[in-house]
């Protein structure tokens, strides 16, 4: 019996053992660099995680191959809860070379795999030109192999690059900063952005994982590496200007020293060393739209088309109707504006339900934009829902278009009651229910009472205050109301005034972002509060504004040199937030107070 048991045993743990794989599909894939530079060999692998046979290579075109395939196996075992699990990796390394520049592409390879055949991916590979100074650059990177590399703007430098330099308002700019080196570098954060004054900025989110590529510039191959890339739309006409960014990149530099002995061949240290680097400033040339703009335009700028849906066109009264319009295209989508309906009377209708649904990308910004409209007829009949416009600029075809939704037929049915009001349930921002048809009064024929005729007032004090106290209201008024005209005829003054309570406004939106969290869109709106309110106060437009105006005008008008430092850092503190990822909540809520404290002294101080 024991021995029955030993051999049942060792049974099982011989099937465990010949387990090599767990259930998991076969991949066969093909890797090579994207870009790669003539007379530098690169590696081509095939890698499958099966076993298998009949390895069959395309022919390979364009590439000298210079040595291969090299086949290599590589396995693993896992036990987690007594369950055994392996994995198989085999590859087939080539070694190419290319023979000429451009980009081309090595169609799929196939295996025999349990008998069927598995095909891999198509690799493309953009070849770039060689170094024009090959042989110098050989000689310097000898020199640099024995005693370190030098560090120029020519192997290291950051490029501002502006994907139109000429645009109409309101058209997208994408502005990309990116990092063109031969060393190593670790990162390159930045030091000093511009203010983008001008233009309404929208940043580009970047993958996390981005990777170095190779890639071609004024004759020299650089790994290269996008760093930062800015939606821009332009919110005047004529030329603007994009200062110059700085940034400080962080390079490691080997340290090679003189063998003393046959191990220290194997050895070498590394010294990481920083590095100022600008980007240059560039400028950017805005043409005005054009004077015949359509009523209905309210600024968007981009393609677009748009369609219309209702959910009935046959009700009984006092049911709801649903009318849906929906937008769709590239553009401007945020100062896209809901479209007017004149609904006929005697509907009863509700604030619009809005749905954004935009994507950003470094194309633009896309997507579509839903308008429900909400609306209840309170009597029968047919009517007809009037169609809705929007107008935008085309920028390809450069000129104005409006498109126009479907106008629909309603038949209105009576109701299976009275034609009245009916009261409508979790629908936002509804409007008082009318009473329609209830304007009809009877007469009360009943219970009159006969009273004396009561004497005239003419000539008596009370009639006199008649007239002379509506004399002196229209007198008072009048002078109030042209005060104020004067007043509003100022219209700095007329800023000046109003400074504050944009402010607030805008503060009590930013005090909601902190109690929710929303760090970024909490440092946009104190930072948008106080450049509102400085264009006001000091009667400068928001575009014109910069640091050293506000405080050469706030000197002259007598506030303190430590309330202006206490402004400047907030300014700071703003647009430096997103690269402050560790700011917590207490330090929001402090920006927050000071904030509050700078204007209010600014308000007591800043006279008209």
């Amino acid at each position: 019996m024991r021995r029955r048991l030993i051999i049942l045993s060792l049974s099982l743990l011989v099937l465990n053992t010949l387990m090599v794989r767990a259930d998991e599909p076969v991949r066969f894939s093909a890797q090579a660099p994207s870009a790669v530079a003539m007379d530098n060999p690169f590696q081509l692998v095939y890698s499958i995680n099966s076993s298998g046979k009949d390895l069959r290579v395309p022919e390979i075109n364009n590439f000298e191959v210079l040595a291969g395939p090299f086949e290599s196996h590589s396995s693993s075992i896992q036990i987690i809860n007594g369950r055994q699990t392996s994995s198989v990796s085999i590859s087939y390394t080539y070694t190419l070379q290319a023979k000429k520049t451009g980009t081309f592409t090595i169609p799929a390879a196939s295996m025999l795999v349990d008998n069927k055949r598995v095909t891999s991916n198509a690799v493309s590979i953009k070849v770039l030109p060689a170094d024009a100074n090959a042989n110098s650059s050989r000689s310097q990177s000898a020199s640099s192999s024995r005693g370190g590399q030098a560090i120029s703007n020519d192997n290291i430098f950051v490029r501002a690059i502006v994907s139109k330099p000429n645009v109409y308002e309101q058209e997208a700019v994408l502005v990309t900063y990116k990092l063109y080196t031969t060393l190593d570098v670790i990162q390159c954060p930045p030091t000093k952005f511009p203010d983008f004054n001008g233009f309404m900025k929208q940043e580009i989110e970047l993958p996390k994982n981005r990777q170095f590529t190779l890639e071609n510039y004024n004759g020299k191959n650089y790994t290269s590496v996008v760093l930062f890339q800015y939606l821009l739309y332009p919110q005047r006409s004529g030329v603007i200007s994009i200062d110059k960014a700085e940034f400080e990149a962080v390079i490691q530099m080997r340290n090679r020293a003189a063998a003393r002995s046959i191990f220290d061949d194997f050895f070498e240290s590394t010294t990481n060393v920083s590095k100022k680097i600008s980007a240059p400033a560039t400028r950017v040339t805005v043409n005005a739209l054009p004077t015949n703009k359509p009523a209905s335009f309210s600024g968007t700028v981009g393609r677009f088309s748009i369609d219309s849906k209702i959910s009935t066109t046959q009700i009984k009264a006092n049911e709801a109707v649903t009318l849906r319009i929906g937008i769709i295209g590239a553009g401007n989508m945020k100062l896209i504006k809901n479209p007017e309906i004149k609904f006929p009377e005697g509907f009863e209708q509700y604030d619009p339900k809005v749905t954004n649904n935009f994507k950003t990308t470094s194309t633009g910004v896309s997507g579509s934009k839903t308008i429900e409209f909400m609306f209840i007829p309170r009597h029968s009949g047919k009517f007809e829902i009037p169609s809705a416009e929007f107008s935008y600029f085309d920028v390809n075809e450069r000129t104005y278009k409006t498109l126009r939704t479907l106008a629909y037929k309603l038949e209105v049915l009576k109701g299976s009651g009275a034609e009245g009001p009916t009261v409508v349930g979790n629908y936002v921002d509804k409007e008082d229910v009318k009473q329609l048809g209830k304007d009809v009064r009877y007469i009360q024929t009943n219970d009159i009472k006969l009273s004396k005729e009561e004497n005239p007032i003419y000539g008596t004090l009370s009639c006199w205050l008649m007239y002379l106290i509506p004399l002196l209201i229209s007198l008072i008024l009048f002078i109030f109301f042209r005060k104020q005209a004067m007043e509003n005829a100022d219209m700095d003054l007329v800023k000046n005034k109003k400074a504050n309570k944009i402010a607030q406004k805008r503060l009590k939106l930013a005090q909601r972002l902190l109690k929710e969290g929303k760090k970024d869109s909490f440092y946009e709106e104190i930072l948008k509060a106080v450049w509102a309110y400085l264009s006001h106060k000091l009667s400068i437009p928001v575009a014109s504004l910069t640091k050293e105006k506000v405080g050469d005008e706030l000197l002259k008008k007598g506030v303190d040199a430590p309330v202006l430092n206490q402004l400047n850092q907030i300014l700071n503190t703003c647009e430096f937030a997103r690269y402050a990822p560790n700011s917590g909540q207490q330090e929001m809520g402090n920006l927050y107070d000071d904030t509050i404290q700078v204007i209010s002294h600014l308000e007591e101080v800043v006279k008209k």
